[in-house]
Protein backbone atom coordinates (compact mmCIF):
# COMPACT_ATOMS: atom_id res chain seq x y z
CA UNK A 1 0.00 0.00 0.00
CA UNK A 2 1.26 3.54 -1.08
CA UNK A 3 1.50 5.91 1.67
CA UNK A 4 0.87 9.80 1.76
CA UNK A 5 3.85 10.64 2.51
CA UNK A 6 5.01 8.80 -0.71
CA UNK A 7 2.73 10.76 -3.08
CA UNK A 8 2.86 14.10 -1.31
CA UNK A 9 6.70 13.18 -2.59
CA UNK A 10 6.12 12.68 -6.03
CA UNK A 11 3.47 15.98 -6.34
CA UNK A 12 6.43 17.61 -5.39
CA UNK A 13 9.08 16.25 -7.12
CA UNK A 14 7.06 17.30 -10.66
CA UNK A 15 5.37 20.11 -9.14
CA UNK A 16 8.14 22.51 -10.99
CA UNK A 17 7.74 20.73 -14.25
CA UNK A 18 4.04 20.98 -14.58
CA UNK A 19 4.62 25.08 -13.52
CA UNK A 20 6.68 25.45 -16.25
CA UNK A 21 4.70 23.34 -19.13
CA UNK A 22 1.52 25.90 -17.33
CA UNK A 23 3.70 28.80 -17.82
CA UNK A 24 4.53 28.25 -21.40
CA UNK A 25 1.22 27.36 -22.66
CA UNK A 26 -0.02 30.34 -21.59
CA UNK A 27 2.90 32.90 -23.14
CA UNK A 28 1.87 30.70 -26.28
CA UNK A 29 -1.88 31.81 -26.02
CA UNK A 30 -0.72 34.98 -24.91
CA UNK A 31 1.40 35.48 -27.61
CA UNK A 32 -1.33 33.98 -30.54
CA UNK A 33 -3.97 36.55 -29.10
CA UNK A 34 -1.69 39.35 -29.72
CA UNK A 35 -0.04 38.14 -32.60
CA UNK A 36 -4.38 38.03 -33.86
CA UNK A 37 -4.76 41.51 -32.34
CA UNK A 38 -1.80 42.86 -34.70
CA UNK A 39 -2.97 41.38 -37.30
CA UNK A 40 -6.54 42.57 -37.38
CA UNK A 41 -5.14 45.89 -36.34
CA UNK A 42 -3.13 45.80 -39.56
CA UNK A 43 -5.74 44.34 -41.89
CA UNK A 44 -8.06 47.66 -40.13
CA UNK A 45 -5.73 50.13 -40.90
CA UNK A 46 -5.25 48.61 -45.04
CA UNK A 47 -8.93 48.45 -45.12
CA UNK A 48 -9.61 51.66 -44.04
CA UNK A 49 -7.30 53.11 -46.47
CA UNK A 50 -8.80 52.08 -49.18
CA UNK A 51 -12.05 52.74 -48.46
CA UNK A 52 -13.92 49.30 -47.29
CA UNK A 53 -15.24 50.92 -43.90
CA UNK A 54 -17.73 47.74 -43.27
CA UNK A 55 -14.69 45.24 -43.49
CA UNK A 56 -12.20 47.57 -41.75
CA UNK A 57 -14.85 47.76 -38.76
CA UNK A 58 -15.19 43.81 -38.54
CA UNK A 59 -11.23 43.77 -37.67
CA UNK A 60 -11.38 46.39 -34.94
CA UNK A 61 -13.82 45.19 -33.44
CA UNK A 62 -12.25 41.60 -33.40
CA UNK A 63 -9.31 43.94 -32.18
CA UNK A 64 -11.11 44.84 -29.28
CA UNK A 65 -12.44 41.95 -28.34
CA UNK A 66 -9.05 40.50 -28.59
CA UNK A 67 -7.27 43.21 -26.27
CA UNK A 68 -9.92 45.13 -24.56
CA UNK A 69 -7.42 47.39 -23.15
CA UNK A 70 -6.03 48.51 -26.74
CA UNK A 71 -6.30 52.34 -27.30
CA UNK A 72 -5.24 52.24 -30.39
CA UNK A 73 -8.01 49.08 -31.56
CA UNK A 74 -11.05 51.80 -30.01
CA UNK A 75 -9.07 54.92 -31.59
CA UNK A 76 -9.37 53.10 -34.92
CA UNK A 77 -12.73 51.66 -33.98
CA UNK A 78 -13.89 55.48 -33.35
CA UNK A 79 -12.06 56.87 -36.64
CA UNK A 80 -14.44 54.11 -38.59
CA UNK A 81 -17.32 55.08 -37.13
CA UNK A 82 -16.59 58.45 -37.74
CA UNK A 83 -16.08 58.00 -41.74
CA UNK A 84 -19.37 55.87 -41.70
CA UNK A 85 -21.30 59.21 -39.79
CA UNK A 86 -22.04 57.32 -36.78
CA UNK A 87 -21.09 59.97 -34.16
CA UNK A 88 -23.24 57.91 -31.46
CA UNK A 89 -21.07 55.01 -31.52
CA UNK A 90 -17.77 56.80 -32.15
CA UNK A 91 -18.39 58.98 -28.69
CA UNK A 92 -18.20 56.01 -26.50
CA UNK A 93 -14.82 54.42 -27.92
CA UNK A 94 -13.32 57.89 -27.90
CA UNK A 95 -14.17 57.87 -24.36
CA UNK A 96 -12.62 54.72 -23.73
CA UNK A 97 -9.31 55.52 -25.14
CA UNK A 98 -8.78 58.83 -22.96
CA UNK A 99 -9.98 56.67 -20.04
CA UNK A 100 -7.16 54.15 -20.71
CA UNK A 101 -4.71 56.88 -22.28
CA UNK A 102 -5.74 60.45 -20.66
CA UNK A 103 -2.91 62.12 -22.28
CA UNK A 104 -4.27 61.11 -26.18
CA UNK A 105 -5.15 64.86 -27.10
CA UNK A 106 -5.86 63.30 -30.68
CA UNK A 107 -8.77 61.46 -29.19
CA UNK A 108 -9.41 64.32 -26.93
CA UNK A 109 -9.63 67.13 -29.59
CA UNK A 110 -11.80 64.34 -31.17
CA UNK A 111 -14.07 64.02 -28.48
CA UNK A 112 -14.63 67.81 -27.67
CA UNK A 113 -15.57 67.94 -31.48
CA UNK A 114 -18.28 65.65 -31.43
CA UNK A 115 -19.93 67.41 -27.96
CA UNK A 116 -19.40 70.88 -29.73
CA UNK A 117 -21.58 69.28 -32.09
CA UNK A 118 -24.16 67.67 -30.39
CA UNK A 119 -24.28 71.35 -28.13
CA UNK A 120 -22.97 69.84 -25.00
CA UNK A 121 -20.50 72.96 -24.75
CA UNK A 122 -19.16 72.47 -21.21
CA UNK A 123 -18.06 69.42 -21.87
CA UNK A 124 -16.54 70.05 -24.86
CA UNK A 125 -14.71 72.85 -23.06
CA UNK A 126 -13.36 70.74 -20.45
CA UNK A 127 -11.66 68.63 -23.52
CA UNK A 128 -10.22 71.51 -25.19
CA UNK A 129 -8.69 72.58 -21.74
CA UNK A 130 -7.18 69.62 -21.02
CA UNK A 131 -5.47 69.32 -24.90
CA UNK A 132 -3.82 72.51 -24.41
CA UNK A 133 -2.79 71.41 -20.99
CA UNK A 134 -0.61 68.62 -22.17
CA UNK A 135 2.00 69.89 -24.51
CA UNK A 136 0.14 69.10 -27.92
CA UNK A 137 1.46 69.62 -31.17
CA UNK A 138 1.01 73.29 -32.47
CA UNK A 139 -2.03 71.42 -35.35
CA UNK A 140 -3.49 70.44 -32.06
CA UNK A 141 -3.17 73.36 -29.83
CA UNK A 142 -4.33 75.87 -32.32
CA UNK A 143 -7.61 73.97 -33.10
CA UNK A 144 -8.23 72.97 -29.78
CA UNK A 145 -7.82 77.24 -28.87
CA UNK A 146 -10.38 78.04 -32.02
CA UNK A 147 -13.03 75.69 -31.01
CA UNK A 148 -12.45 76.91 -27.43
CA UNK A 149 -13.35 80.15 -28.72
CA UNK A 150 -15.96 79.07 -30.82
CA UNK A 151 -17.47 76.87 -27.57
CA UNK A 152 -17.42 80.62 -25.58
CA UNK A 153 -19.13 82.29 -28.77
CA UNK A 154 -22.02 79.52 -28.88
CA UNK A 155 -22.13 79.67 -25.08
CA UNK A 156 -23.57 83.46 -25.44
CA UNK A 157 -25.34 83.15 -28.68
CA UNK A 158 -27.42 80.41 -27.16
CA UNK A 159 -28.16 82.57 -24.06
CA UNK A 160 -29.34 85.52 -26.52
CA UNK A 161 -31.77 83.17 -28.19
CA UNK A 162 -33.40 82.13 -25.15
CA UNK A 163 -33.50 85.75 -23.99
CA UNK A 164 -35.09 86.44 -27.26
CA UNK A 165 -37.71 83.39 -27.17
CA UNK A 166 -38.67 84.06 -23.73
CA UNK A 167 -40.27 87.60 -25.25
CA UNK A 168 -41.69 86.27 -28.02
CA UNK A 169 -39.24 88.12 -31.01
CA UNK A 170 -39.07 84.86 -32.95
CA UNK A 171 -37.37 86.34 -35.55
CA UNK A 172 -34.39 87.63 -33.67
CA UNK A 173 -34.05 83.84 -32.02
CA UNK A 174 -34.68 82.23 -35.47
CA UNK A 175 -31.90 84.16 -36.82
CA UNK A 176 -29.03 83.44 -33.65
CA UNK A 177 -30.42 79.34 -33.44
CA UNK A 178 -29.26 79.54 -37.45
CA UNK A 179 -26.01 80.30 -36.70
CA UNK A 180 -25.89 78.02 -33.47
CA UNK A 181 -27.11 74.94 -35.70
CA UNK A 182 -24.61 75.59 -38.03
CA UNK A 183 -21.75 74.43 -35.62
CA UNK A 184 -23.82 72.54 -32.91
CA UNK A 185 -25.23 70.33 -35.63
CA UNK A 186 -26.82 67.95 -33.54
CA UNK A 187 -27.63 69.73 -30.93
CA UNK A 188 -31.60 68.65 -30.04
CA UNK A 189 -32.30 71.86 -27.65
CA UNK A 190 -31.45 74.49 -30.11
CA UNK A 191 -33.98 72.54 -33.08
CA UNK A 192 -36.35 71.93 -30.64
CA UNK A 193 -36.23 75.39 -29.86
CA UNK A 194 -36.27 76.87 -33.73
CA UNK A 195 -38.51 74.48 -34.66
CA UNK A 196 -41.07 75.79 -31.62
CA UNK A 197 -40.00 79.38 -33.36
CA UNK A 198 -41.04 78.18 -36.88
CA UNK A 199 -44.60 77.22 -35.26
CA UNK A 200 -44.96 80.21 -34.07
CA UNK A 201 -44.18 81.98 -37.34
CA UNK A 202 -46.32 80.00 -39.09
CA UNK A 203 -43.14 78.11 -41.03
CA UNK A 204 -44.93 74.90 -40.83
CA UNK A 205 -42.07 72.98 -43.81
CA UNK A 206 -39.21 73.96 -41.72
CA UNK A 207 -40.69 73.33 -38.26
CA UNK A 208 -40.85 69.72 -39.30
CA UNK A 209 -37.58 69.88 -40.82
CA UNK A 210 -35.99 70.34 -37.43
CA UNK A 211 -38.39 67.71 -35.95
CA UNK A 212 -37.37 65.18 -37.78
CA UNK A 213 -34.14 65.53 -37.30
CA UNK A 214 -34.49 66.13 -33.45
CA UNK A 215 -36.88 62.98 -33.51
CA UNK A 216 -33.53 60.89 -34.63
CA UNK A 217 -31.15 62.31 -32.38
CA UNK A 218 -33.06 62.22 -29.30
CA UNK A 219 -33.81 58.75 -28.18
CA UNK A 220 -37.65 57.99 -27.45
CA UNK A 221 -38.56 61.50 -28.44
CA UNK A 222 -42.40 60.98 -27.63
CA UNK A 223 -42.62 64.70 -28.26
CA UNK A 224 -41.42 65.16 -31.10
CA UNK A 225 -43.49 62.65 -33.04
CA UNK A 226 -46.40 64.10 -31.47
CA UNK A 227 -45.95 67.94 -32.52
CA UNK A 228 -45.23 66.42 -36.10
CA UNK A 229 -48.39 64.39 -35.97
CA UNK A 230 -50.21 67.34 -35.06
CA UNK A 231 -48.76 69.97 -37.79
CA UNK A 232 -49.47 67.47 -40.54
CA UNK A 233 -52.95 67.44 -39.22
CA UNK A 234 -53.59 70.64 -39.05
CA UNK A 235 -51.64 71.04 -42.50
CA UNK A 236 -54.88 68.36 -43.72
CA UNK A 237 -52.09 65.72 -43.89
CA UNK A 238 -53.89 62.87 -42.20
CA UNK A 239 -52.10 59.80 -43.50
CA UNK A 240 -48.36 61.48 -42.16
CA UNK A 241 -50.30 62.39 -39.48
CA UNK A 242 -50.94 59.19 -38.56
CA UNK A 243 -47.70 57.71 -39.67
CA UNK A 244 -46.20 60.50 -36.62
CA UNK A 245 -48.18 59.41 -34.26
CA UNK A 246 -48.17 55.94 -34.29
CA UNK A 247 -44.17 56.48 -34.34
CA UNK A 248 -44.69 58.31 -30.90
CA UNK A 249 -47.38 55.45 -29.53
CA UNK A 250 -44.25 52.72 -30.64
CA UNK A 251 -42.14 54.76 -28.25
CA UNK A 252 -44.93 54.93 -25.47
CA UNK A 253 -48.16 53.03 -26.14
CA UNK A 254 -50.13 54.95 -23.08
CA UNK A 255 -48.88 58.14 -24.10
CA UNK A 256 -52.03 59.91 -23.41
CA UNK A 257 -51.54 62.84 -26.09
CA UNK A 258 -50.29 60.67 -28.57
CA UNK A 259 -53.74 57.87 -28.22
CA UNK A 260 -56.27 61.12 -27.95
CA UNK A 261 -54.52 62.21 -31.25
CA UNK A 262 -54.21 58.98 -33.15
CA UNK A 263 -58.06 57.71 -32.01
CA UNK A 264 -59.25 60.82 -33.52
CA UNK A 265 -56.81 60.82 -36.77
CA UNK A 266 -57.61 57.18 -37.40
CA UNK A 267 -61.30 57.78 -37.59
CA UNK A 268 -60.58 60.61 -40.19
CA UNK A 269 -58.34 59.15 -42.09
CA UNK A 270 -60.75 56.01 -42.00
CA UNK A 271 -64.03 58.38 -43.38
CA UNK A 272 -61.73 59.87 -45.87
CA UNK A 273 -60.51 56.41 -47.79
CA UNK A 274 -63.52 55.30 -47.39
CA UNK A 275 -64.70 58.46 -49.29
CA UNK A 276 -62.32 58.03 -51.73
CA UNK A 277 -63.46 54.10 -52.56
CA UNK A 278 -66.81 55.20 -53.10
CA UNK A 279 -65.79 57.86 -55.91
CA UNK A 280 -63.57 55.26 -57.50
CA UNK A 281 -66.85 52.85 -57.73
CA UNK A 282 -68.85 55.66 -58.64
CA UNK A 283 -71.20 56.05 -56.14
CA UNK A 284 -70.68 59.50 -55.97
CA UNK A 285 -74.12 60.02 -53.47
CA UNK A 286 -72.36 57.86 -51.26
CA UNK A 287 -69.32 59.77 -51.90
CA UNK A 288 -70.88 63.03 -50.72
CA UNK A 289 -72.53 61.68 -47.67
CA UNK A 290 -69.13 60.31 -46.36
CA UNK A 291 -67.15 63.62 -47.39
CA UNK A 292 -69.76 65.38 -45.43
CA UNK A 293 -69.05 62.79 -42.65
CA UNK A 294 -65.40 64.07 -42.70
CA UNK A 295 -66.66 67.84 -42.15
CA UNK A 296 -68.61 66.92 -38.75
CA UNK A 297 -65.63 65.16 -37.99
CA UNK A 298 -63.22 67.75 -37.94
CA UNK A 299 -65.00 70.70 -38.23
CA UNK A 300 -61.97 73.29 -36.97
CA UNK A 301 -59.09 72.52 -39.51
CA UNK A 302 -59.92 74.72 -42.74
CA UNK A 303 -57.25 72.13 -44.78
CA UNK A 304 -59.99 69.31 -44.09
CA UNK A 305 -63.07 71.29 -44.68
CA UNK A 306 -61.66 72.43 -48.15
CA UNK A 307 -60.56 69.16 -49.27
CA UNK A 308 -63.77 67.98 -48.68
CA UNK A 309 -65.74 70.72 -50.31
CA UNK A 310 -63.63 70.10 -53.52
CA UNK A 311 -64.27 65.93 -53.46
CA UNK A 312 -67.89 66.63 -52.95
CA UNK A 313 -67.20 69.28 -55.51
CA UNK A 314 -65.71 66.59 -57.88
CA UNK A 315 -68.69 64.04 -57.07
CA UNK A 316 -71.56 66.01 -57.65
CA UNK A 317 -70.04 66.98 -61.29
CA UNK A 318 -69.34 63.49 -62.12
CA UNK A 319 -72.55 62.21 -60.58
CA UNK A 320 -74.14 64.55 -63.41
CA UNK A 321 -77.61 64.67 -61.45
CA UNK A 322 -77.21 68.04 -59.26
CA UNK A 323 -75.07 70.54 -61.65
CA UNK A 324 -76.72 73.63 -59.83
CA UNK A 325 -75.26 71.75 -56.29
CA UNK A 326 -71.69 71.31 -57.92
CA UNK A 327 -71.22 74.97 -59.23
CA UNK A 328 -72.06 76.10 -55.45
CA UNK A 329 -69.79 73.87 -54.00
CA UNK A 330 -67.07 74.23 -56.10
CA UNK A 331 -67.36 78.33 -55.85
CA UNK A 332 -67.22 77.76 -52.01
CA UNK A 333 -63.77 76.54 -52.69
CA UNK A 334 -62.70 78.51 -55.28
CA UNK A 335 -63.16 81.70 -53.13
CA UNK A 336 -60.65 80.76 -50.50
CA UNK A 337 -58.21 78.86 -53.38
CA UNK A 338 -59.12 80.73 -56.58
CA UNK A 339 -56.13 78.88 -58.33
CA UNK A 340 -56.74 75.48 -57.69
CA UNK A 341 -57.10 73.96 -61.52
CA UNK A 342 -59.07 71.00 -60.68
CA UNK A 343 -61.83 72.33 -59.02
CA UNK A 344 -61.81 74.91 -62.01
CA UNK A 345 -61.97 71.98 -64.20
CA UNK A 346 -64.94 70.14 -62.42
CA UNK A 347 -66.95 73.58 -62.05
CA UNK A 348 -66.63 73.83 -65.84
CA UNK A 349 -67.43 70.84 -66.72
CA UNK A 350 -70.77 71.72 -63.69
CA UNK A 351 -71.42 74.59 -65.87
CA UNK A 352 -71.54 72.44 -68.96
CA UNK A 353 -74.52 70.23 -67.49
CA UNK A 354 -76.35 73.65 -66.28
CA UNK A 355 -75.79 74.83 -70.47
CA UNK A 356 -74.16 77.71 -68.94
CA UNK A 357 -71.49 77.25 -71.93
CA UNK A 358 -69.75 81.10 -71.13
CA UNK A 359 -69.30 80.36 -67.29
CA UNK A 360 -67.67 76.82 -68.29
CA UNK A 361 -65.19 78.65 -70.91
CA UNK A 362 -64.42 81.62 -68.29
CA UNK A 363 -63.38 78.40 -66.14
CA UNK A 364 -61.70 76.23 -68.21
CA UNK A 365 -59.40 79.37 -69.57
CA UNK A 366 -58.48 80.50 -66.28
CA UNK A 367 -57.48 76.95 -65.05
CA UNK A 368 -55.09 76.93 -68.42
CA UNK A 369 -53.39 79.58 -66.98
CA UNK A 370 -51.91 77.67 -64.26
CA UNK A 371 -52.04 74.46 -66.41
CA UNK A 372 -51.26 75.21 -69.93
CA UNK A 373 -50.21 71.62 -70.99
CA UNK A 374 -53.23 69.90 -69.28
CA UNK A 375 -54.97 67.83 -72.45
CA UNK A 376 -58.15 67.48 -70.30
CA UNK A 377 -58.54 71.42 -70.07
CA UNK A 378 -57.85 71.90 -73.96
CA UNK A 379 -60.46 69.16 -74.45
CA UNK A 380 -63.04 70.65 -72.58
CA UNK A 381 -62.56 74.72 -73.45
CA UNK A 382 -62.99 72.91 -76.90
CA UNK A 383 -66.12 71.38 -76.10
CA UNK A 384 -67.87 74.52 -74.41
CA UNK A 385 -66.98 76.63 -76.88
CA UNK A 386 -68.50 74.11 -79.95
CA UNK A 387 -71.80 73.72 -77.28
CA UNK A 388 -71.74 77.55 -77.00
CA UNK A 389 -71.68 77.93 -80.59
CA UNK A 390 -74.28 75.23 -81.10
CA UNK A 391 -77.06 76.81 -78.08
CA UNK A 392 -77.18 80.01 -80.52
CA UNK A 393 -78.46 77.84 -83.53
CA UNK A 394 -80.54 74.79 -82.82
CA UNK A 395 -80.33 72.95 -79.39
CA UNK A 396 -82.03 69.82 -79.71
CA UNK A 397 -82.16 69.34 -75.92
CA UNK A 398 -84.03 72.55 -75.12
CA UNK A 399 -86.18 71.75 -78.27
CA UNK A 400 -87.85 68.81 -75.97
CA UNK A 401 -87.59 70.83 -72.61
CA UNK A 402 -84.94 67.93 -71.11
CA UNK A 403 -81.69 68.10 -69.63
CA UNK A 404 -78.40 66.92 -71.45
CA UNK A 405 -78.39 63.96 -68.92
CA UNK A 406 -81.68 63.08 -69.75
CA UNK A 407 -82.28 59.48 -70.02
CA UNK A 408 -83.87 57.72 -73.14
CA UNK A 409 -86.83 57.60 -71.44
CA UNK A 410 -87.10 61.28 -70.59
CA UNK A 411 -86.51 61.87 -73.95
CA UNK A 412 -89.29 59.65 -75.29
CA UNK A 413 -91.68 60.62 -73.69
CA UNK A 414 -90.85 64.31 -73.39
CA UNK A 415 -91.33 64.33 -77.41
CA UNK A 416 -94.37 62.45 -77.21
CA UNK A 417 -95.99 65.24 -74.99
CA UNK A 418 -95.05 68.06 -77.82
CA UNK A 419 -95.81 66.19 -80.77
CA UNK A 420 -99.28 65.19 -79.77
CA UNK A 421 -99.49 68.90 -78.93
CA UNK A 422 -98.11 70.42 -81.85
CA UNK A 423 -99.18 67.79 -84.54
CA UNK A 424 -99.97 69.41 -87.93
CA UNK A 425 -103.43 67.81 -88.31
CA UNK A 426 -104.14 69.85 -84.56
CA UNK A 427 -104.18 72.79 -86.57
CA UNK A 428 -106.99 74.31 -89.52
CA UNK A 429 -105.58 77.90 -90.10
CA UNK A 430 -102.95 77.26 -93.09
CA UNK A 431 -100.51 79.83 -91.34
CA UNK A 432 -100.94 77.66 -88.02
CA UNK A 433 -100.63 74.65 -89.81
CA UNK A 434 -97.42 75.93 -91.34
CA UNK A 435 -95.65 76.92 -87.86
CA UNK A 436 -96.57 73.73 -86.30
CA UNK A 437 -95.35 71.47 -89.34
CA UNK A 438 -91.74 73.33 -88.54
CA UNK A 439 -92.41 72.51 -85.01
CA UNK A 440 -93.48 69.35 -85.66
CA UNK A 441 -91.03 68.16 -87.63
CA UNK A 442 -88.02 70.36 -84.86
CA UNK A 443 -89.89 67.96 -82.21
CA UNK A 444 -89.19 64.57 -84.28
CA UNK A 445 -85.81 65.58 -85.16
CA UNK A 446 -84.76 66.30 -81.70
CA UNK A 447 -86.32 62.46 -80.58
CA UNK A 448 -84.71 61.27 -83.65
CA UNK A 449 -81.14 62.42 -82.73
CA UNK A 450 -81.29 62.21 -78.97
CA UNK A 451 -82.50 58.30 -78.87
CA UNK A 452 -79.53 57.52 -81.51
CA UNK A 453 -76.54 56.97 -79.73
CA UNK A 454 -74.55 57.69 -82.19
CA UNK A 455 -75.95 60.61 -83.66
CA UNK A 456 -76.20 61.94 -79.94
CA UNK A 457 -72.59 61.76 -79.15
CA UNK A 458 -72.60 63.99 -82.66
CA UNK A 459 -74.44 66.51 -81.32
CA UNK A 460 -72.92 66.82 -78.03
CA UNK A 461 -69.06 67.28 -79.43
CA UNK A 462 -70.94 70.34 -81.28
CA UNK A 463 -71.74 68.58 -84.55
CA UNK A 464 -75.18 68.70 -85.66
CA UNK A 465 -76.39 65.42 -87.74
CA UNK A 466 -79.26 66.76 -88.99
CA UNK A 467 -77.61 69.93 -90.96
CA UNK A 468 -76.93 69.76 -94.03
CA UNK A 469 -73.84 71.76 -94.06
CA UNK A 470 -72.16 68.84 -92.22
CA UNK A 471 -73.44 66.44 -94.28
CA UNK A 472 -71.34 64.45 -97.21
CA UNK A 473 -72.53 65.23 -100.66
CA UNK A 474 -73.80 68.80 -99.83
CA UNK A 475 -74.42 70.51 -103.15
CA UNK A 476 -72.31 73.82 -102.60
CA UNK A 477 -73.93 75.03 -105.96
CA UNK A 478 -76.81 76.82 -106.08
CA UNK A 479 -79.58 74.53 -106.14
CA UNK A 480 -81.99 73.07 -103.46
CA UNK A 481 -80.44 70.69 -101.31
CA UNK A 482 -83.95 69.07 -99.84
CA UNK A 483 -83.97 66.77 -96.51
CA UNK A 484 -86.93 63.93 -96.52
CA UNK A 485 -87.76 63.15 -92.91
CA UNK A 486 -90.20 60.21 -92.73
CA UNK A 487 -91.40 59.65 -88.70
CA UNK A 488 -94.35 57.69 -86.98
CA UNK A 489 -97.80 59.47 -85.49
CA UNK A 490 -97.45 58.53 -82.03
CA UNK A 491 -101.21 58.92 -82.04
CA UNK A 492 -102.33 56.16 -84.33
CA UNK A 493 -103.25 57.99 -87.13
CA UNK A 494 -100.37 56.83 -89.81
CA UNK A 495 -97.55 57.27 -91.08
CA UNK A 496 -96.78 61.01 -92.18
CA UNK A 497 -94.36 62.38 -94.96
CA UNK A 498 -92.91 65.66 -94.98
CA UNK A 499 -90.55 67.29 -97.50
CA UNK A 500 -88.90 70.17 -96.51
CA UNK A 501 -86.27 72.65 -97.66
CA UNK A 502 -83.43 73.36 -95.39
CA UNK A 503 -82.26 76.15 -97.76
Amino acid sequence: MVSMEHVAHKILTFLPYVLVLIDMRYEGVKCGREGSVDHHMEMGKKLLAAGQLADALSHFHAAVDGDPKNYLAYYRRATVYLAMGKSKSALPDLSRVIELKPDFTSARLQRGNLLLKQGKLDEAESDFRKVLKVHPSEKEATEAQNQLSKSDEIQRLVAEAKRSYDIQDYATATALLDTIIETCVWDVNSREMRAECFIQMGEMGKAISDLKVSSKLRNDNTHAFYQLSTIYYNLGDHEMSLNEVRECLKLDPDHKQCFSHYKQVKKLNKQIQSAEELIQEQRYEDAVSKFEAVMKTEPNVAHFTIMAKERICHALTHGQQQPARAIKVCGEVLQLDPHNVNVLKDRAEAYIQNEQYEEAIRDYESASEHSENDRQIKEGLEKAQRLLKQSQKRDYYKILGVKRTAQKKEIIKAYRKLAQQWHPDNFQDPEEKKAAEKKFIDIAQAKEVLTDPEMRTKFDHGEDPMDPESQQGHHRGGGHKFHTFQGFNPFGSGPFHFKFNFN
